[in-house]
């Protein structure tokens, strides 16, 4: 993912997402009953999606200046059978790079001329930063695409993975890889929803998802939050 993260817009220095106003946004919403959550419900509501309507970003909003188009590109969301439900793959990126350096994100990129179609691109570019390969995933559809300021039309890729695969990272873009239950990122009281106000002077809203010591914010937990919709619906 590392070529949608860099080209985010980069906040200043002083600013620290974590430490910006917010509320928990569940709306009233209940969380995602265990038995939705499993991998024949999950195929099942694929195969026959509800009518639904997805939350739409502040950042999709405010395209990045200059692009006179978007560029296409793909992340899977990682869903890995395990004894105690599934669980979310996730990566935290390396201390080192230029932008959102230590920010987690889902593995993907930038679409290139080579894929067959965004789903390959998805499966391409998490096998490179994660090691996570094809094989191992069983694709069960995707959601709305999802704009970010800088100008990239993500589109999600939700996939089923196997237990068995092995993991060898990007060292240079991938610090770690790591899982956090599905359980917990679809129960909306996890989700916080902050307002900021960055140098342009213009307010932002954003949704972060803390689980123990990691902090996901920004189109990651947007992300997220769209498939709660869609599992709640």
């Amino acid at each position: 993912m590392s070529d949608i993260a860099q080209r985010q817009s980069r906040p200043p220095s002083i600013f620290d997402p974590a430490n910006q106003p917010w509320i928990v946004n569940d709306d009233g919403f209940a969380p995602i009953d265990a038995a939705h959550l499993t991998p024949a419900a999950l195929r099942q509501r694929f195969t026959q999606p509800p009518a639904w309507s997805p939350e739409v970003a502040d950042e999709s909003r405010r395209p990045f200046p200059g692009r006179e188009s978007l560029v296409a590109a793909a992340v899977l969301i990682p869903l890995v059978t395990r004894a105690d439900g599934l669980h979310v793959l996730l990566t935290q990126r390396t201390a080192h790079l230029h932008d959102h350096a230590g920010q987690i994100a889902f593995p993907g990129g930038r679409a290139q001329p080579s894929d067959t179609s965004l789903v390959d691109t998805a499966l391409r570019e998490t096998e490179e930063e994660t090691g996570l390969t094809r094989e191992y995933v069983d694709v069960l559809g995707s959601l709305p695409d999802y704009l970010t300021s800088t100008g990239f039309k993500v589109t999600p890729v939700i996939g089923l993975a196997e237990p068995n695969f092995t993991l060898a990272h990007d060292p240079f873009e991938v610090a770690e890889v790591f899982e956090v239950p599905l359980a917990f990122l679809m129960n909306p009281a996890n989700h916080r929803l902050h307002t900021a106000t960055l140098v342009d002077g213009v307010p932002r809203r954003y949704y972060s998802i803390p689980y123990e010591n990691r902090f996901i914010w920004g189109a990651t937990a947007g992300m997220l939050r769209n498939l709660y919709h869609l599992l709640r619906a």
